[in-house]
């Protein structure tokens, strides 16, 4: 069955089961997007790579410029990014402190 257009929902088991489909494609997008992190992390030398301010405003500026060009609330996506930037880059160091424990 085609996604239907949130006016063309008749009732809320519709609403939910077009959430529930959004819901299904957005996890399989982030999952996408830490395959990257997974990866990116081995290209980096030290815990202190992991953070970068000028990436993370490089990021940030493109998704509430995308969010505004969408009419989604700038404000409501970059609050989610930066909290899934944040557990990123939480977990790009914890790796790089257990890379850097196991070559000792």
């Amino acid at each position: 069955m085609a996604p239907r257009k949130a006016a063309d929902c008749t009732n809320m088991d519709e609403v939910r089961d077009e959430i529930d489909r959004i819901d299904i494609a957005l996890v399989d997008l982030i999952g996408e997007r830490f395959s990257y992190v997974d990866r990116a992390w081995q290209f980096k030398r030290s815990p202190a790579e992991a953070r970068v301010p000028w990436r993370i405003q490089q990021v940030i500026d493109k998704v509430r410029a995308r969010a505004e060009h969408q009419g989604l609330p700038p404000e409501l996506a970059e609050a989610l990014w930066r909290q899934m930037i944040g557990w990123f880059i939480q977990y790009e160091e914890e790796k790089l402190r257990q890379h850097d424990e196991a070559k000792r």
